[in-house]
């Protein structure tokens, strides 16, 4: 069975980094549940093999086990963790980055005329599914890829490729075709995501990236809402409150100058909002931040 090798082929290749040698392949493994994890998700598929996590962005809540898959067609802060793993059977988990090149080659190779899923209302940027026995096959053929390195950069492209088309064809295609269509509502807030990234720390106004966007603002509001499970003022917070807490990992003695520097003018603001999320004030929090000898935060996922 397909699930059975891709759970064994993860237990045996598993490294702390999560890194392998297949470009844009991630293995993960816990032994224990742990608390949850601030991170961002890219464009991503991530399948587990063993174990169940639980995945918040914003307001929405997903969970999935063993033989289902998340994916991402925008990048998106989230909190994300096993809620299930033990030493016996630790959580299993493998990811693969999506290129946007490679689906949109894909979505020329389908009967079917994708152009016009570009001209609605752009779809969630996140889903959860059930893979399909093709779709395990595929990703156990790629792991398996592991055993053999020679054969790395001859035929993983080729299954990467297959598990995309896997993916676009699936109960959640809509999600991942998103990545391919590059005149669409998606593309528009996709674009306005990454420059909230960008500038998280500059003031802006709605009225303006709706504007840059070709869109009406409450048209705007709307596709944002759906594509990130947030309002974009909403999304800038957790980019700026997540940054902040990256900063005082670093530096854990300039609270007021972390504040300033991701955007806050009140730091009672910033001491309020950053403890409504993370559960705890800065300073305090910053006293249990992990640390590397040269002051950078050790991997906590």
């Amino acid at each position: 069975m397909a699930l059975d090798e891709i759970r064994s082929l993860i237990a045996r290749h598993a490294q702390p980094d999560m890194r392998t040698p297949i470009d844009g392949v991630l293995m993960m493994k816990a032994e224990q549940p742990y608390p949850p994890t601030p991170t961002t998700y890219g464009k991503v598929f991530a399948l587990i093999g063993q174990g169940t996590k639980r995945c918040a962005v914003g307001d929405r809540v997903y969970d999935y086990g063993p033989g289902q898959y998340l994916v991402t067609s925008v990048e998106l802060p989230v909190t994300s963790y096993f809620t299930r793993a033990s030493q016996n059977e630790p959580g299993l988990g493998v990811g693969l980055t999506l290129d946007p090149a490679v689906v949109a080659e894909m979505l020329l190779l389908q009967q079917a005329d994708d152009r016009s899923a570009g001209t609605g209302p752009a779809l969630p940027g996140i889903a959860v599914s059930t893979a399909s026995v093709e779709l395990l096959d595929a990703v156990a053929r790629l792991l398996r890829l592991l055993d053999r390195p020679a054969d790395i950069d001859a035929l993983a492209p080729l299954i990467k490729r297959e598990i995309v088309w896997r993916l676009i064809n699936s109960d959640e295609g809509g999600v991942v075709r998103q990545l391919g269509l590059s005149d669409s509502s998606f593309s528009q807030i996709a674009r306005a995501v990454r420059w909230i990234r960008d500038h998280y720390s500059e003031r802006f106004l709605v009225d303006d990236l709706a504007r840059q966007s070709g869109m009406s603002t409450s048209a705007f509001h709307r596709n944002f809402q759906t594509v990130t499970g947030m309002s974009p003022i909403q999304f800038q917070k957790q980019i700026r409150l997540r940054q902040a807490r990256l900063q005082l990992a670093a530096d854990p003695n300039d609270i007021a100058g972390i504040g300033r520097r991701v955007g806050y003018d009140s730091p009672s603001q910033f001491s309020r909002e950053y403890r409504r999320m993370f559960g705890a004030s800065p300073r305090h929090d910053s006293s249990r931040l992990p640390f590397t000898h040269r002051g950078v935060p050790t991997n906590t996922s």
